[in-house]
């Protein structure tokens, strides 16, 4: 967001002094400012949809525990079968 707003400033003092140069650099500036923001954006979603996938996993993986789908898991105290 820095490089962003000096790239601006940067630009807006080149275009007022006519220095063409300096309104050059602050448009690049803005460009680099967009560019990182929008990478760190972007590693944001990618990591809130692995935190997601992994939620789902660790919920299905629940959810087979829970219905006795691991293989024959007997219930410990009665030794039924908790399937049944």
């Amino acid at each position: 967001m820095q490089d962003k707003v000096k790239g601006k400033m940067k630009e807006a003092a080149g275009a007022l002094t006519g220095d063409e140069e300096k309104k050059a650099e602050g448009q690049a500036q803005q460009r680099k400012g967009s560019a990182e923001e929008e990478s760190r954006q972007k590693e944001k979603t990618r990591q809130a949809k692995e935190d997601a996938r992994q939620a789902e996993r660790e919920r299905d993986r629940q959810e087979r525990q829970d219905k006795g789908l691991l293989g024959g898991v007997a219930d410990s105290l009665s030794g039924r079968d908790r399937r049944s």
